[in-house]
């Protein structure tokens, strides 16, 4: 992730279309599924809303970082403060791992993080955590003993390089083993590490989580990358996702009864297909180019059936917004609720990538990206709003069917229609009258949520659409 600006500066929900997964039945991963990122929230808040999530249709949540890190400004839990302000606090000190055991000041203990995996698994959610072994805290003297022991003194737990700024990061050698954004880089290939993390991982495992999300994953070194001068073999990947054992000690469930994948942000020189032959990978691309159409109202100049990746479809996590995009330099944060939502039913309602819905905080406004600018409550109502919902649902209920993408009024209306019902979403701030091919049944149709009447006759559908507003519908 690139947060090298701050890490310097230091509704009633709907009737499901398809019944909901038990735990049992979401055990192997598919690509129907939908991962609702709880960003910032603490993990007795995710255990208190589990229902909530599970009712809303999403398989996933995904925590923040919940290892110990650096405690900041005495201790405050502003997600961020400026100088001056009474409540202090910054939400990346989670970022700054000071040791790898479970619980953190920000989000909450050992024991909280299992009553949270418990009330995932009574709901059918499964639990991702956001991981991050690339990279420490910025101040470095803050790491624990038990951690420094672990591998031999303090001077054995970084690169050779680590303590080295990465000036380009199209340099594999540089990206791999350099200081990113103030935080000394890891020796990731140090078998005492990696056995001292992977029990980390495997403690994770125990307490009930179920897949890992990989930050600063493209910051971790493949094995064809150039090795740091400590390192004999570039060999993290294969020991963090079960291909080979640490000094016997070996991930606890096979990888392929998890989901993992890797924040690898799509740059010059970035190895996409090797890094995919070990987890699935984020489509920052895409993100990057739907924005582009929220933004102007359309899809001029935008193509947004190329999933701009040379992974395979099946293995990219979509998004309309990440937190990065968010709470970094705000690249998202100015778009509203409403098109966030528009982007995330044209997201949901596609046959590939697994996308992630990132919540907001609480509060927000477009003037106020932080809102009541606190670490640990729920965030805002977005992530269970009824068209939410009603994309959610849909997916699941269109699992296998395939998808052919329409785009009519000069871009600023999509169809997703699945064979078996379709997502209509107007991405303009203007009421859109359409008539577009589909492969629906003749008749009439009503959206799932507000009962928006549609006609279809001899392959064309017909209706209005309202401003950045989305519909689903389903042949009968």
């Amino acid at each position: 992730m690139n947060k090298l600006t701050f890490y310097i500066a230091a509704a009633a929900l709907m009737c499901s279309c398809a019944p909901k997964k038990t735990a049992t039945e979401a055990s192997v991963p598919n690509d129907d599924e939908l991962i609702l990122h709880a960003w910032s929230w603490s993990l007795n808040t995710i255990a208190d809303n589990m229902k909530l999530i599970s009712d809303a249709g999403y398989d996933y949540v995904q925590t923040s970082p919940v290892q110990a890190c650096f405690v900041g400004e005495e201790g405050g839990k502003a997600l961020f403060s400026e100088p001056g302000d009474s409540v202090k606090g910054k939400w990346y000190y989670y970022y700054q791992p000071t040791d790898w055991t479970i619980g953190n000041y920000l989000l909450g203990t050992r024991d909280d993080f299992k009553a949270m995996c418990d009330s995932a698994a009574k709901y059918g959610v499964r639990v991702i955590v956001d991981v991050l072994p690339n990279h420490t805290a910025v101040d470095h003297t803050a790491v624990l003993p038990g951690l420094d022991n672990a591998v031999g003194g303090h001077e054995n737990l970084f690169h050779a390089n680590g303590f080295n700024d990465i000036v380009d990061y199209n340099d594999r050698m540089q990206c791999t083993t350099g200081k990113m954004g103030g935080l000394p880089d890891v020796n990731t290939e140090n078998p005492d590490f990696q056995y001292y993390y992977m029990q980390y991982v495997n403690d994770l495992l125990a307490l009930g989580a179920r897949g890992f999300r990989y930050d600063t994953a493209k910051h971790i070194g493949l094995p064809s990358d150039p090795l740091d001068p400590k390192a004999s073999v570039n060999d993290f990947w294969d020991v963090a996702t079960g291909r080979k054992d640490v000094k016997g000690l070996k991930l606890a469930l096979p990888a392929d009864s998890l989901f993992i994948y890797g924040e690898v942000l799509q740059d010059r020189n970035v190895k996409e297909k090797e890094y995919a032959e070990y987890m699935d990978l984020t489509a920052s691309s895409y993100g990057h180019e739907l924005r582009k159409v929220l933004e102007q109202g359309d899809t001029a100049g935008v193509d947004l059936n190329d999933w701009h990746h040379p992974a395979r479809p099946d293995q990219l996590v979509t998004w309309v917004e990440s937190h990065d995009t968010y709470a970094n330099a705000h690249e998202s944060a100015g778009l509203t609720d409403d098109q966030i939502r528009t982007g995330w039913v044209f997201l949901a309602a596609r046959a590939d990538g697994r996308p992630l819905f990132f919540s907001r905080p609480v509060g927000s406004t477009r003037q106020n990206y932080w809102g009541d600018n606190k670490v640990g409550p729920r965030g805002n109502d977005e992530f269970f709003h009824p068209e939410v919902v009603a994309a959610n649902k849909f997916r699941h209920a269109m699992s296998g069917k395939p998808e052919t993408l329409v785009f009519v009024n000069n871009g600023a209306v999509a169809e997703v229609d699945r064979t078996a019902g379709a997502a209509l979403v107007n991405f303009s701030g203007s009421a859109q009258d359409v008539s577009m091919a589909t492969t629906l049944s003749d008749g009439s149709y009503k959206d799932a949520v507000s009962g928006t009447a549609f006609e279809v006759a001899a392959g064309t559908l017909k209706g209005t659409l309202a401003p950045n507003t989305t519909y689903i519908i389903y042949a009968e």
